[in-house]
């Protein structure tokens, strides 16, 4: 007897998102910008001379050079895939750091957010955390139906960090690339359209000004706002 067939869900209606772009995406506590050479390269520059540490994970960097640094920050602007964002602290007015979209496909809804590097003076700010919540927003917002989140597996802060911000482990890639000379296997992370509407009101949650106290600190953690969530996809994580 012939075997039957199994096929995933049909999709009716489904239509593809726009890409990212805007020129701004605004918070409460923190606002992306395009990245801007001629606006963001010297705050950034700055900022990262304060620990050179943050480069490690990252397949470039860290720069001798000012000119340098801005020459490969105008490649970076230029591009549309990854699609760069300056990190403005709103408490502070100043630039701390930078992340992209990338792994852009509207065709399959699927994006990814990568390329993060928060400079010493983001970084355990809300402001670093709105950050990410924002792209993660968006894109939900416009219609992606799967958000990733990848990582040198050996890169424990941004382990946590993905699961802070409720996105499901899904495994590692063995010897993804080669970056700096050194193997990377690669983590994965994601959430998908399913489940943001409790992410949502997670970050929703977390985000109100009742949840920091007077010098900025969280009160309730992110990350007990979205472990039940984790939780519920994976029931032994509970």
């Amino acid at each position: 007897m012939q075997a039957q067939k199994v096929f995933g869900a049909t999709l009716p209606g489904w239509k593809a998102p726009v890409r990212p772009g805007p020129a701004q995406i605004e918070g409460r506590y923190a606002r992306l910008e395009r990245l801007d050479p001629e606006a963001h390269a010297h705050a950034l520059f700055a900022a990262y001379r304060e620990d050179d540490s943050v480069w490690d994970y990252l397949p470039y960097g860290p720069f001798a050079s000012e000119a340098g640094f801005i020459r490969w920050l105008g490649d970076m602007a230029a591009s549309t895939d990854p699609l760069f964002y300056a990190i403005r602290d709103l408490d502070t007015g100043l630039i701390g750091g930078m992340q992209a979209f990338l792994r852009i496909s509207p065709e399959v809804g699927s994006i990814e957010l990568g390329h993060i590097n928060m400079a010493a003076r983001l970084q355990r700010r809300r402001a670093a955390s709105e950050a990410m919540l924002l792209m993660i927003g968006w894109a939900f917002d416009a219609g992606y139906r799967r958000f990733e989140w990848k990582c040198d597996a050996l890169n424990l802060p941004s382990r946590r960090a993905a699961e802070r911000l409720g996105l499901s482990y899904e495994g590692v890639f063995r010897q993804a690339t080669i970056y700096k000379g050194r193997n990377r296997d690669t983590a994965w992370f994601a959430a998908i359209d399913a489940e943001w509407r409790a992410l949502r009101a997670a970050y929703a949650s977390w985000l109100e000004p009742r949840n920091f106290d007077a010098d900025g600190g969280q009160i309730l953690r992110l990350s007990d706002l979205t472990r039940p969530i984790l939780a519920a996809r994976d029931p032994a994580r509970g």
